[in-house]
């Protein structure tokens, strides 16, 4: 899954990176090395100008709830649990199926965070169970440095107790899609601990090369068999992971601390 990440990327290198034509410097982010569910994000996307004679579509850098509320829902809460969707089944759930079909976004990261469980705790996780608490957190990030460009969806809600000139009147939402986490060994991997994606968590959030940035972004491809070509997991090898503070459990620490990596996993115990 992906339950936490970093973004301290500036928008000003975000345009420059994804081709962004459309941002407005008043929509602006400060830098967040602990991005938690209902926080707001950065997202690219692309939809028709409304400026433009003859609309076209207009990749932007727009910010974004994390946490998608499905237009149908009659109210916002269930937002904060649909933070990501499954790349396996996200083209047939109602919650993200129309989102998928028309409603793309890069969520672009500096990585994310993931907690390291035992064994026991892992099967009953993969069967939907819940664990107990969690343990090391790893940050997981491009072994080269580069933005970990997520793929996501977006939606709007509209709140229909609003009327139509209030701010809060629409909401835009999104969601983290993710996929089975790779078992082959990392790019970089620590000294101690794990030597795979998979050998921290089951699951990881889709990263979409650049190369799959404007097919996924497309707002004219609504196929969904054309469209799950796209959720292939990316070449393996392109990922380091390693031991972090456990102060980011806690969301309320945030500051470039959270990314410094330990020499060794604070519970040594865990492998």
């Amino acid at each position: 899954m992906c339950g936490r990440y970093a973004a301290s990327r500036r928008p000003e290198d975000l345009t420059g990176l994804f081709g962004v034509e459309k941002w407005e410097p008043e929509e602006t982010l400060a830098p967040d090395w602990n991005v938690a569910p209902t926080k707001e994000v950065f997202a690219v996307l692309e939809r028709p100008s409304k400026d433009a004679a003859e609309p076209r579509p207009v990749r932007q850098l727009r910010i974004l709830t994390w946490g998608l509320v499905p237009s149908w829902a009659k109210t916002p809460e269930g937002g904060a649990r649909m933070i990501n969707a499954r790349a396996e089944t996200v083209h047939e759930k109602p919650s993200f199926r129309r989102a998928f079909a028309s409603r793309r976004c890069i969520l672009p990261a500096d990585g994310y965070y993931e907690w390291v469980t035992g064994s026991d705790e892992r099967q009953l996780e993969e069967r939907g169970k819940r664990k107990r608490p969690r343990k090391q957190p790893y940050f997981v990030t491009p072994a080269d440095g580069s933005v970990m460009a997520m793929a996501g969806l977006y939606e709007f809600w509209r709140d229909r107790t609003l009327p139509d000139e209030h701010p809060r009147a629409w909401w835009v939402t999104c969601s983290v899609i993710t996929t089975e986490a790779e078992a082959t060994p990392l790019g970089v991997a620590p000294a101690e601990g794990p030597a795979s994606l998979a050998d921290i968590h089951p699951r990881m959030p889709l990263m979409l090369t650049p190369d799959r940035w404007d097919d996924w972004l497309d707002p004219s491809r609504t196929d969904p068999d054309d469209l799950r070509e796209l959720l292939a997991p990316p070449p393996a090898g392109l990922m380091r992971a390693y031991p972090v503070t456990t102060a980011v459990s806690n969301v309320r620490n945030n500051g470039p601390e959270l990314l410094a990596e330990l020499p060794a996993p604070e519970e040594a115990t865990l492998f």
